[in-house]
């Protein structure tokens, strides 16, 4: 299934106004169990933060996570790196709407990037599974990092993301180019960039992946029947959704022996 028309069309419905697009960032952060995740990480990582830190968010999205520091800390400068104009161009443009001076986004392949201004973390959300050169992608952001600066990284894991169970399963999302990294297959790659310290544990475990499929699937599995199918999910939503809340804080608050998705944390030092 190619999961980017239906982003643009949610997009084109919460964008009108930037009021509507933070109430879309409300959402996004209650449905999606690894905004709990990354939200939690990045809260932790806010208490020893420099006041004036640098960051970078390598994949704009929606922009929901720049909108989140920006608010933990407005004297962050904020860089948000994507590889499409489209996407660059809109968050700046909701960014200079509601003032928020110190956040910029701009075009590159994180590929190829390397920051002129070292950060202190660079954050990283569902994006490695959409790069084939995942190993240069680490070397940049461990030459784009400041000594002690830390890259902080969502991504499907090997047992069960993208939805993959067996060898003959299609990803869930298309454009997806790997199902998902093994914690071993990440650390590697990782330490051979140069972080000398990573750390990795399971997310979208037991409870999680129940949320998954309830919150998520099930509704982009409708959306993508048919367009019509947005005129109920307020309902479906309605009843499914506490379900929802309690199993992602179920999941954040559990340690997973295996889980669909990986939370990682590397450090230069």
């Amino acid at each position: 299934m190619e999961y980017d028309p239906i982003k643009h069309s949610l997009g084109s419905v919460f964008n009108t106004t930037p009021f509507f697009r933070k109430f879309f960032y409300v959402l996004l952060d209650i449905l999606l169990l690894r905004a709990w995740h990354i939200k939690k990480e990045l809260r932790k990582w806010n208490k020893t933060a420099p006041s004036n830190a640098h960051i970078l968010d390598a994949g704009a999205g929606f922009g929901q996570y720049v909108q989140y520091m920006s608010r933990l800390n407005p004297s962050f400068s904020i860089v948000g790196i994507d590889v499409k104009q489209t996407q660059v161009d809109d968050c700046n443009t909701f960014f200079t709407s509601i003032g928020k001076t110190k956040v910029q986004y701009i075009l590159g392949d994180l590929t190829q990037y390397i920051s002129n201004k070292p950060a202190d973390m660079i954050l990283c959300v569902d994006v490695m599974e959409h790069i084939l050169e995942d190993t240069k992608v680490f070397e940049n952001f461990y030459a784009s990092l400041q000594n002690q600066g830390m890259v902080l990284i969502s991504t499907p894991s090997d047992q069960g993301g993208s939805d993959v169970h067996g060898e003959h399963d299609e990803s869930f999302v298309g454009e997806h180019v790997r199902d998902g990294y093994s914690i071993s297959d990440i650390t590697q790659k990782l330490q051979s960039a140069g972080f000398s310290k990573v750390e990795a544990y399971y997310s979208y475990g037991t409870f999680g992946k129940i949320s998954w499929k309830l919150s998520m699937k099930y509704p982009i599995l409708l959306i993508n029947f048919s367009k019509l199918c947005f005129l109920i999910l307020p309902i479906y939503y309605s009843i499914v959704m506490p379900f929802c809340l309690i199993l992602n804080a179920l999941d954040v608050n559990t340690k997973n022996t295996t889980g669909t998705g990986l939370i990682v944390k590397a450090y230069k030092e």
